[in-house]
């Protein structure tokens, strides 16, 4: 819906004692054979270039929990083998200090096609520079152009090597990179495309050239902190591309400091989003299930696997956290460490800085690093909570969860219907300026009312190929192909009011309490409980009956607070299957 609601950082003299060599790989935990000790004083790149091959953190340690019958005596085990064998899978060997992910054994199919049909004769047209970085799954070199349109610009060149596409997948993902780069283009806060090439041993991607360096990179000359107004600057703009690709239906999967590159030097330039080798595609209604991206900033429903776009939020508010307080939320020397922080811990609001940044600030954060990734801030509602409203660089975007609740709504019973039309009169000021926001880019008619239809139309003037690719486009038309009455404001926030939101801020008792007292004096009345499992639309059968007995007050045969809350929510037969 819409509603607008570590550890300290170590002295500049353990800055540098331990400082961060870029002209080597920096491991993020002790290397059992070498005893080096991690290089990062607050922060480190992605965990995935050479620490799984020696790593002891594959393995899980037995704690010493007594034995208990039907309770599991040992922890869970580590995502993290499960990672390197995925990833082994979905790209083959790769040598570590190549790329990010582990090495593995060959896996690579005889006979792959690994022709993409992109330009050919690359070194006609660019004079290739020096190497400025490596990625995921290749490395970026910085070329000239030497005809056409692009004759004398300096570009950068993204080159993935085809000896390293050593699956029909990873050839897929290089595939829909460029896709998702040719598509996106054209955003001021993502690096631009400019065109593809490929010849026998590699493809080439040719792109923008940010001279300004990783958001990384800034961080650390800062020594770890950004004041709040420029936390905020960088946030917005990062939320801005991100709340674009997710309308779009793309999730970017490794949002991380280094993949947000400057333009220039001076930091009021534009922030770039770079490295779209882990996106994919996803529909609103639809859940990725394979575990990538990088440990420090992957969300728990990743390893969890199951998620969408809510993923790369959770990201977002991992860099939100070390902007504005120069450490990590979640941190371990291992791997399996990351990933129980990552399920497990709650980040620390208690250490300085954080009681003396504004609670609009902390609020912030915590919104974005909600381990139930259904209470999480979407990129739109991010962009509209209290601490950035004001801002000049924020543009709200459509957001695509408005399309999810609104179906979920007209296809409730009248009585859920009025159960959250009674919710959204508890809304306050700021938490409604999301939902008229979102109302006007809908485009209502001179009455004030939106159709359905609308839903379609609003979108159009913003869609792209990757919105037909990500399959977003059809799950669009599905929702205006619905047919209900035209909506005035009100029953939209209503039916944009999303419940297990609300249930995230420390507000949801006192909304609870407020709306059922609304619902006690316009909608609830004495029902029977087979009228009950009709309007729910549940089969008759006893196991139902039995729960739907704790829905009624016995006093007088009307809606009790725990079966308004539970009817808030949803239900279906699937609902009881447990039961």
């Amino acid at each position: 819906m819409g509603l607008c609601h570590g550890k300290p950082i170590e002295t500049p003299q353990n800055l540098s004692e331990n400082p961060i060599n870029p002209g080597e790989n920096n491991d993020l935990i002790l290397n059992s054979s070498t005893g080096k000790t991690p290089k990062f004083p607050f922060y480190s790149p992605s965990p995935f270039r050479s620490t799984y091959k020696d790593s002891p953190a594959n393995s899980v340690s037995v704690l010493s929990t007594p034995l208990r019958f039907l309770k599991r005596p040992f922890p869970p085990p580590s995502p993290a083998r499960h990672i390197k064998a995925l990833l082994t899978r979905r790209h083959g060997s790769i040598k570590p200090n190549e790329a990010t992910i582990p090495e593995g054994d060959e896996c690579e199919i005889i006979g792959l096609d690994k022709t993409f049909g992109f330009s050919k004769n690359f070194t006609s047209h660019y004079d290739l520079g020096e190497e400025v970085g490596r990625g995921h799954f290749g490395y970026t070199c910085s070329a000239t152009g030497k005809k056409g349109s692009l004759k004398g610009l300096d570009v950068a060149v993204k080159i993935l090597p085809k000896s390293k596409m050593a699956t029909a997948i990873a050839i897929e993902d290089a595939r829909r990179e460029v896709n998702i780069l040719h598509a996106l283009t054209g955003h001021k806060n993502l690096v631009q495309f400019y065109d593809a090439y490929e010849d026998d041993e590699n493809v080439y991607v040719v792109m923008e050239l940010c001279k300004g360096g990783e958001l990384l990179d800034h961080i650390l000359s800062r020594g770890g902190k950004y004041s709040e107004e420029d936390a905020k600057s960088l946030l917005v703009q990062i939320l801005n591309v991100v709340a674009y690709c997710h309308l779009q239906g793309v999730v970017h999967r490794d949002l991380k400091p280094e993949n947000f590159l400057f333009t220039s030097k001076d930091e009021h330039y534009p922030l770039k989003a770079i490295d779209f080798g882990l996106s994919d595609y996803v529909k609103p209604d639809e859940r990725l299930n394979d575990i990538v991206g990088s440990a420090y900033y992957v969300s728990p429903e990743v390893l969890h696997r199951s998620y969408g776009t809510e993923a790369d939020m959770w990201s977002i508010g991992v860099i939100a956290y070390i902007l504005l307080c120069g450490s990590r939320p979640f941190w371990s020397r291992t791997e399996s460490g990351i990933f129980r922080a990552v399920l497990k811990a709650d980040p620390s609001f208690d250490e300085a800085p954080w009681p003396s940044l504004s609670s609009d600030a902390v609020d912030f954060v915590k919104g974005l690093l909600n381990k139930d990734y259904r209470k999480r801030l979407t990129a739109s509602q991010a962009l509209s909570h209290p601490w950035l409203v004001g801002h000049q660089d924020v543009k709200i975007a459509l957001d695509m969860i408005i399309y999810k609740l609104v179906k979920a709504y007209i296809c409730s019973s009248s009585l859920r219907k009025v159960a959250l039309r009674a919710l959204a009169r508890t809304l306050s000021i700021q938490q409604l300026a999301y939902l008229r926001e979102q109302f006007t880019l809908l485009g209502p008619n001179k009455s004030g009312l939106i159709s359905i239809t609308s839903f379609k139309t609003s979108i159009t003037k913003y869609s792209t190929d990757a919105m037909n690719d990500s399959r977003v486009a059809d799950y669009v038309n599905l929702v205006s192909s619905l047919r209900y009455r035209k909506l005035d404001y009100e029953e939209f926030c209503a039916a944009a009011t999303s419940v297990h939101q609300l249930e995230g801020m420390n507000t949801w008792e006192q909304n609870a309490r407020n709306a059922y007292e609304f619902f006690e004096k316009d909608g609830n009345r004495p029902i029977m409980i087979e009228e009950l499992a009709t309007e729910l639309g549940l089969s008759p059968s006893v196991p139902i009956h039995v729960v739907l007995q704790d829905w009624l007050r016995h006093t007088d045969g009307k809606l009790s607070f725990l079966g308004f809350v539970r009817l808030l929510h949803g239900v279906s037969s699937r609902t009881f299957q447990k039961v």
